[in-house]
């Protein structure tokens, strides 16, 4: 639809009715356009389907994945369908789920009497918090981001702006703006942006901490705010464009290092000496606000994030089934590489407790799993297909070690 008010601007190049030909409303919302953009986006997006071989069609784009199909499913249903990619984790898929359930309730609600609930994933390197907030988002079916918290500064200083978040999941929605504003953005590393201990008060401004954490407040709780076309800095001469953050569901995840961490050792009398035995997991603190507080977390922020969820270290068993188990895992990718080779890839029950030991030895949980497989199947990897009369490899605990694996040849005819 045009506009003819002479104060009407274009909102990506600043132009004003009086210097553009024509200038164009989008439907339900108050952004524009001029004639002088739309040849200049056209120009370049010919451009970019050409160096890909594609051919320029104006119908192209109503194939995108769409974002509006209607979720039914039960909380149930959920944790059924969380239970395919994550292992372990018992209460946090239970309390993930409820909140999942609840969040699509309140895109659905007319009303806007149910409240935004978003949520905070506590827990060790290699727990899965960012595979759960990714399958949440498969699960919603909704645009979904994933930033690192430590790349963000308070407006006005060197680092991006807190608001191109906001860009980069409407880039995840292909443009499309009433599908990132129902998004997911999950915001990794998000203890990093702690405020700085009392003890240790700096004479500089804290901004890429408290800093950030003040600049958050506004877009997690709700509200319409400006964002940069391109993911960096807002442009003060115009380019921006309104987004509102009311239905965005935000996810924080971190480590807190040190937060879960108790200074209490049991002691179990044993004739005259005491030996010690490991704190359970149940008996270390929990994610609470006042711990949050204690870590450099401001109450304000806390309080925009309602749903608190703590996520306990893997053991063993569950690296293991987190290998050969879930849904596309890591061993089945590697046994489909062999296949391509017409080599049978197998793992002993002895290799598998070796590589989950050494990620718990390394402390990288499941995240560190690959690399693990990686150091071990290198060399494998680089010889084997230069033989070509091999039908099977077995890998051993000691090729973790050796980087030899026990080979079955082909019989020569």
């Amino acid at each position: 639809m045009a506009r003819n008010c002479k104060d009407t601007k274009c909102s990506f190049c600043g132009r004003s009715q009086k210097v553009a030909k024509k200038i164009l409303k989008a439907p339900g919302k108050d952004l524009y356009i001029c004639d002088v953009c739309i040849s200049e986006c056209n120009s370049v997006l010919r451009s970019a389907l050409a160096e890909d071989g594609i051919e320029w069609d104006y119908g192209m784009w109503q194939d995108r994945q769409s974002f509006q199909e209607p979720f039914t499913m039960t909380p149930h249903e959920i944790r059924e369908k969380l239970d395919e990619y994550i292992i372990g984790q018992e209460d946090a898929k239970k309390a993930l789920s409820v909140a999942i359930y609840n969040h699509n309730k309140r895109l659905k609600d007319t009303t806007q009497k149910i409240k935004k609930s978003n949520i905070l994933l506590a827990g060790p390197s290699g727990s899965g918090k960012t595979l759960l907030a990714q399958t949440v988002a498969k699960i919603l079916n909704v645009p979904f981001t994933i930033v690192d918290a430590t790349s963000y500064t308070q407006s006005g200083y060197v680092g991006e702006d807190v608001e191109s978040i906001l860009t980069r999941l409407m880039n995840a929605a292909g443009g499309d703006i009433a599908s990132a504003e129902r998004g997911i953005i999950y915001i990794d590393e998000f203890d990093k942006i702690a405020r700085k201990s009392q003890e240790n008060v700096s004479i500089t401004r804290d901004v890429s901490g408290e800093g950030v954490q003040q600049a958050l407040l506004k877009i997690i709780e709700g509200a319409e705010v400006n964002i940069p076309l391109a993911s960096g800095r807002k442009n003060p001469m115009g380019g921006n464009i309104p987004f509102n953050t009311s239905n965005v569901l935000f996810i924080c995840g971190g480590a807190f290092e040190g937060a879960f961490e108790t200074t209490e050792v049991r002691s179990k009398p044993i004739g005259f000496n005491k030996s010690e035995e490991p704190v359970s997991d149940n008996e270390k603190p929990r994610i609470s606000t006042e711990l949050l507080k204690k870590y450099g977390i401001i109450p304000e922020l806390i309080g925009r994030l309602p749903v608190l969820i703590q996520l306990n270290e893997l053991t063993e068993e569950d690296l293991i089934h987190i290998m050969c188990d879930v849904k596309d895992s890591i061993i089945e990718e590697y046994k489909e590489l062999f296949s391509m080779d017409g080599i049978q890839l197998s793992f002993t029950s002895d290799a598998l407790y070796e590589i989950a030991h050494t990620a718990i030895e390394r402390k990288t949980g499941a995240r560190g799993l690959r690399a693990i497989l990686e150091e071990t199947m290198l060399d494998l990897m680089y010889d084997i297909p230069s033989e070509g009369n091999i039908t099977s490899c077995i890998i051993t605990k000691e090729t973790l070690y050796t980087k030899k694996a026990k080979l079955n040849y082909r019989l020569a005819v």
